[in-house]
């Protein structure tokens, strides 16, 4: 995927890492559209900055997923990487009666989401000659955080569903390269803005396109602090690590 070449459309980048990330790609020279529910933030931000393309998309509803890639094709006919950054994260407690709405709207729009974003992309991506489809997971795809049990299950099938997507579509010309962020200081949490353990959302940003510019051929991109989580099981500290993350009370993406 070259940056300075791609059009990219990233649904989820109204704001946090999905909007980070949408700015420097088109600092480097890709042609951006940013997707989200809210038409107000869409709209302040195609007038704070010239040359991204915005479109409403609720990633949670599947005609609206149809209306917006009819929406950004007859636009962008040369789409060629597709980002699915729109998620949720909240905490829930099983041990009360009340968690199964919550779970069920973290699936929707974790799990779904990305699966019915990829059968409304993958028919045009196929037929681009340097597509990607890119998938968002989370550190806690692979060592869980207690107070949000169907986040981190929702994460780990991001994942695997990347691993295993990746050996039909890469052979059908079509990347798939999963994203995997640490905690990062955005609104994704309450107090999750403030949180002293999570990374700075610029830094996160800076070394996520570093990692795309300098990995072009990279499976996952992996920051320097999110690797004790992703790797906590093979290096042999999955329980210490476990404890570790729980302990500090804090919110770990």
């Amino acid at each position: 995927m070259d940056l300075t070449t791609s059009t990219v459309f990233i649904p989820g980048a109204t704001s946090g890492i999905g909007l980070a990330l949408a700015l420097r790609l088109r600092a480097r020279g890709a042609t951006v559209v940013v997707g989200g529910r809210r038409t107000a933030l869409l709209d302040e931000i195609a007038a704070a900055h010239p040359g991204v393309d915005t479109v409403r998309i609720d990633t949670a509803d599947p005609d609206s997923i149809d209306a917006a890639r009819r929406e950004v094709l007859d636009r962008r006919p040369d789409l060629d990487v597709v980002v699915a950054m729109a998620g949720i994260m909240q905490a829930e407690d099983w041990t009360s009666d009340d968690f199964l709405a919550t779970a069920e709207r973290t699936v929707t729009t974790n799990l779904l989401g990305p699966i019915r974003l990829a059968a409304a992309f993958l028919p045009h991506l196929r037929g681009r000659a340097d597509a990607a489809f890119v998938t968002v997971s989370s550190g806690l795809a692979h060592v869980p955080l207690a107070a949000t049990p169907t986040y981190n299950a929702t994460k780990a099938a991001v994942h695997r569903l990347s691993e295993g997507i990746r050996l039909q579509l890469e052979p059908a010309g079509v990347r798939v390269l999963e994203i995997v962020p640490p905690a990062v200081r955005t609104g994704l949490m309450p107090g999750q803005e403030d949180n002293p353990v999570a990374m700075p959302l610029d830094a996160f940003a800076d070394e996520v396109v570093d990692l795309l510019v300098s990995q072009p051929d990279a499976r996952e991109i992996l920051v320097e602090g999110v690797k004790f989580l992703r790797f906590a099981e093979t290096s042999g500290t999955y329980d210490a690590t476990v404890a570790r993350l729980n302990a500090t009370d804090r919110h770990a993406v």
